[in-house]
């Protein structure tokens, strides 16, 4: 066949779309069918189980809500046994977030310096023992830390609110009456020792995957190592720090035996961090579900679901504050 017959041939004809998805359908093996059909079908089932919680908790948050004679969201009492009922979550939703806060102020920064210090500075034979006793911190019990908490923290606690008290009391948020410090404050620092090692280890990995180009490009231009961190590490890792700080703030709102164990319970909001009183939704629940009545248990379904929501609208602010550093990550360079 010569140059003027090939030049004069029709051209081949394209497949239709039709006909492109049944050869891929095809070509599909079973094994990539089932995978395909558990992965959807476990995304599937867990929108219903999610649906399912939400439908629950709303129906009976719903029935305890309609007999409530005070103002849900502003009362400062839980006395579901009164004829009429009066409960309101004013005091539990501000100390579930004030203590959340404090859990992560302190545990953050201490959680990502842990993590760089493992993965940058730490000699090779120190590396393994600091990370292991750091796996074996997120395995211990909630009722462990909180027993610890009750009985080693709060009364070595004293000399801290004394200090506290004597240099920052003129403000306020840190003065002290005295008392037993079991306090916001107290269990603050209780829940940053408890998310500290989720923080620490999903910082650690997401540090190790930093490109070794990144860090040698650095290194080639006369950086130091705490410049190599801070212009190549740290951008890197920025979205995965974030995910894990969001890990930890999951478990610090919803940490239940180790606050009950550890703080005094009233339905008063202190101006001052250092009194003692307060209380959580996750605390309030677990204190008060075994000997309430079926109301009772209907108004503490009530504050779980505003938990639950509290818990969505946080990993969502996480999601899109992710989304939108993502092009600065250092991911896709």
């Amino acid at each position: 066949m010569d140059t003027q017959q090939i030049a004069d041939s029709p051209p081949p004809t394209q497949p239709s779309a039709a006909e492109q998805k049944r050869a891929a359908r095809g070509a599909t093996r079973p094994g990539d069918r089932i995978f395909l059909g558990l992965s959807r079908g476990s995304g599937i089932l867990l929108l219903v189980i999610m649906a399912a919680i939400a439908g629950f908790l709303t129906y009976r948050a719903f029935l305890a809500i309609s007999e409530d004679h005070g103002n849900f969201l502003t009362t400062f009492a839980w006395n579901t046994s009164a004829t009429p009922p009066v409960f309101g979550i004013a005091v539990l939703a501000f100390g579930t977030i004030v203590s959340s806060i404090i859990a992560m102020v302190i545990a953050v920064p201490i959680a990502v310096a842990i993590a760089l210090f493992l993965t940058h500075y730490a000699p090779r034979r120190l590396r393994g023992p600091i990370a292991y006793v750091i796996d074996l911190l997120a395995a211990v019990p909630s009722i462990v830390y909180g027993l610890w908490g009750a009985l080693v923290l709060v009364p070595n606690m004293t000399g801290l609110y004394g200090w506290l008290d004597d240099y920052l009391g003129w403000t306020g948020i840190f003065s002290w009456q005295g008392g037993a410090p079991r306090s916001m404050l107290t269990v603050g620092i209780l829940l940053a020792i408890m998310i500290l090692p989720i923080i620490t280890n999903v910082s650690r990995e997401v540090f190790r995957q930093v490109p070794q180009m990144h860090e040698e490009a650095a290194l080639a231009l006369g950086a130091t190592r705490w410049e190599v961190i801070r212009m190549a590490v740290l951008p890197f890792g920025r979205s995965g720090v974030i995910s894990a700080s969001m890990l930890g703030l999951g478990r610090a709102l919803g940490e239940t035996m180790a606050v009950a164990t550890v703080l005094s319970p009233d339905f008063l909001i202190h101006t001052s961090l250092l009194d003692p009183g307060g209380g959580t939704f996750a605390q309030n629940i677990a204190s008060k579900f075994s000997e309430a009545s079926e109301f009772g248990r209907d108004a503490l379904i009530a504050s779980g679901l505003v938990l639950f929501v509290i818990t969505l609208l946080v990993n969502g602010a996480a999601r899109a504050i992710i989304a939108r550093r993502k092009e600065y990550s250092g991911a896709n360079a």
